[in-house]
């Protein structure tokens, strides 16, 4: 008989409160081996200190958290062996060469002597910073410096990698090239939890989605499922003045005719009509119940 092997991560009912405001109110998710997890909210949702609680930074006030397995309250030191954290910041010295970087962060890790030039060479060429190797990181692209800091984070094989908001300042090339390596990094087994405010992100990397919004996860599914939440298709409303307004149909004729009769009535002159499928900004949007989002968060 088969038995089904144990999640990478377990939230039951987590609880934290930061002074009398809670950050979050009871959460409960969990992250199968290999998945890609994200974890979608603005600022200010309880994303960071999730991260922070998983990885033994922070303690809760409630409920149960393991990573592989472990406890993260009465076992961290085993919950450090299996997670590696990458902030929303790269966290490397600037005035170290990337390959002095990965050496020095491989003897704190306590990696053994032999491996480590092994190991360095290896993320180095992973992440196509061999020819920058020896170049200091105060001269490196926020791209370059953010795939640096994922290599850093990987130098212990971990089987649980977080990425709090990987891309956060990015440009559009450089968050394409993270996107692609978290897509590797998934291929090759490793366990990925991401935070991101960009539901274009969440949508393009992520196997399971949550929705977090005030302490609380208001939906959990994979992107097709979630976006199933809202409808069959979206009515998108350009208007004269450069407002957009999009509004969730069934998809059938007579529903269409409803809002096209509703725009209708408004006093407001259009510019032009579309029809397109849902996206995760809508679905925020519907779990929500919120026309103020960040413009972090659209897509």
């Amino acid at each position: 008989m088969t038995t089904t092997p144990a999640p990478a991560v377990e939230v039951a009912g987590l609880r934290k409160s930061y002074g009398t405001t809670p950050v979050l109110d009871g959460i409960s998710f969990s992250v199968g081996r290999g998945e890609v997890f994200a974890l979608l909210g603005p600022n200010g949702a309880g994303k960071t200190t999730t991260v922070n609680i998983l990885s033994t930074l922070v303690r809760p006030d409630g409920g149960r958290v393991r990573v592989g397995g472990h406890d993260v309250v009465t076992d961290p030191r085993a919950v450090h062996r299996t997670i590696s954290l990458t902030g929303q910041y790269a966290a490397v010295d600037e005035l170290l060469t990337a390959r002095e970087n990965l050496r020095m962060m491989a003897r704190l890790a306590h990696l053994p002597r032999p491996t480590v030039a092994e190991r360095v060479a290896e993320l180095l060429d992973r992440f196509d910073l061999t020819d920058a190797a020896d170049r200091r990181v105060g001269t490196f692209s926020g791209g370059m410096r953010r795939r640096l800091d994922i290599a850093i984070s990987l130098l212990p094989h971990p089987a649980v990698l977080v990425l709090d908001e990987p891309t956060t300042g990015l440009d559009p090339r450089s968050r394409q090239a993270v996107w692609r390596l978290v897509a590797e990094l998934s291929a090759d087994g490793v366990t990925v939890l991401l935070t991101t405010q960009y539901l274009e992100e969440a949508d393009a990397l992520a196997d399971r989605v949550a929705v977090l919004h005030g302490g609380r996860i208001v939906g959990e599914g994979t992107p097709a499922e979630l976006k199933r939440l809202v409808g069959d298709d979206v009515v998108e409303v350009h208007w004269a003045d450069g407002a957009v307004s999009s509004f969730p149909t069934t998809g059938a004729l007579d529903d269409v005719r409803r809002i096209l009769t509703d725009v209708g009535r408004e006093d407001r002159p259009v510019a032009r009509l579309a029809m397109r499928e849902p996206s995760l900004d809508d679905v925020f949007l519907h779990l929500t119940d919120s026309p103020a989002v960040p413009a972090e968060v659209r897509s």
